[in-house]
């Protein structure tokens, strides 16, 4: 009997940086220079000293880190989360509305599994973060795409358009991954606005968040007394203080929903990774100054975008956003981006990732911007590969 597997599964896109891992494993880029790096999103180099020491002693010296944990997570860095966000944010947030979690797709899964289920839809922005589409189109949920043009700003006034009874969410990650922008308040508060007023939540991953440049925080949400009836948020402890194998997030919402992600948590992974929550907890509380210096250097990277892209723009390449870890490029050619990308690494030892892993082809129902879009990721890039990058 021919085995069947499942369509949901197999008709989703394959994870995109493992595909570009693989096109350096079959292509040739140009002997002649340096590759350039600027597929992935995470930071190649290891946590502070402080955060490994601690990793270590928590590995010889704390049995407890070796057994399984609570569930929801430690209360401890549940705890200090709560407070971090409620002085941040302008908001009260209790330790019982935290759940940490094994990264924050892991964070992501969990709030569509208990929120939507096959045949039910969510609100996307494109261009998309891929895993937030890879996992939708694996659970059977619609994406209503929210398209956004040149500007890539959405507009909530689209999005109610898009509306029916069976949209259960709108998802925004703000500052944007793959584009880098940041959403004013002013639109983030118009979602929340829809998404309360329609009685459907609003997923908001912020992990990318320490890198905004605005000094003050990116929206005001929190301080609604009944956030929660609306709001679920994500974050990432990966990009912040590089513990991306370490694999910890967090997802703050309702009690009620978090009784119910428990469920999943414990189904899926018992319970997040100890020594990594152990890790976190360290960073949050030794590591505040240390953090607004990588903030800084990020801001900087991104200063070095705009000021390094004009040879790119002389030959019609437009910078269409930049923020965070990203840059989002409208190239000039008479090609789709894919095709691009290979010729970038092959021609100029280039390793990028091209729009048609962040928005549909016209021929699944695109308006053709995937095909003309690019996205670098600036995170692991010197200021002076950058300019490298844009000479090329």
């Amino acid at each position: 009997m021919k085995q069947e597997l499942n369509p949901s599964i197999v008709k989703t896109m394959r994870p995109p940086v493992m595909e570009a891992r693989r096109w350096l494993a079959e292509m040739q880029p140009n002997p002649a220079m340096d590759l350039i790096n600027l597929s992935q999103a995470a930071p190649v180099a290891p946590p502070h000293d402080l955060l490994r020491s601690a990793i270590a002693d928590a590995a010889m010296n704390d049995t407890s880190s070796h057994v399984y944990g609570p569930v929801l997570g430690m209360s401890e860095l549940r705890s200090e989360i709560a407070s971090a966000w409620s002085e941040a944010y302008g908001g009260a947030i209790t330790d019982e509305q935290v759940a940490i979690t094994s990264g924050c797709n892991q964070a992501f899964a969990a709030a569509l599994a208990v929120l939507a289920r096959s045949g039910d839809a969510a609100i996307v922005v494109t261009p998309w973060y891929f895993n937030h589409k890879m996992w939708l189109d694996m659970a059977g949920v619609e994406c209503r795409l929210l398209e956004t043009g040149d500007s890539l700003i959405p507009d909530p006034a689209s999005a109610e358009q898009l509306i029916s009874p069976e949209v259960k969410a709108i998802v925004l990650v703000p500052p944007n991954n793959p584009s880098g922008i940041e959403y004013p308040d002013d639109v983030v508060r118009g979602f929340y606005d829809l998404a309360r007023r329609k009685s459907i939540a609003l997923i908001i991953d912020e992990t990318y968040r320490d890198f905004d440049s605005r000094p003050a925080p990116p929206h005001d949400l929190f301080s609604d007394p009944d956030w929660d009836r609306t709001l679920v948020h994500l974050y990432s402890f990966s990009k912040a203080y590089r513990l991306t194998g370490h694999r910890v997030g967090a997802l703050i919402s309702s009690r009620k929903l978090l009784n119910e992600v428990e469920k999943f948590l414990d189904t899926v992974s018992i319970c997040p990774n100890q020594i990594g929550q152990r890790a976190a907890l360290v960073g949050m509380q030794k590591l505040g100054s240390w953090l607004e210096n990588e903030r800084s250097e990020i801001l900087r990277r991104r200063n070095a975008v705009y000021r390094e892209f004009g040879p790119a723009s002389e030959v019609g390449w437009k910078l269409l956003g930049c923020g965070a870890y990203f840059a989002f490029l409208k190239h000039p050619y008479d090609l789709a981006s894919d095709i691009l990308a290979r010729r970038m690494l092959s021609d100029i030892a280039v390793l990028t990732l091209p729009g048609t892993m962040f928005a549909p082809r016209i021929e699944d129902g695109g308006h053709g911007d995937a095909e003309r879009h690019l996205r670098i990721a600036y995170a692991n890039c010197t200021e002076d590969a950058l300019s490298e990058f844009f000479g090329r």
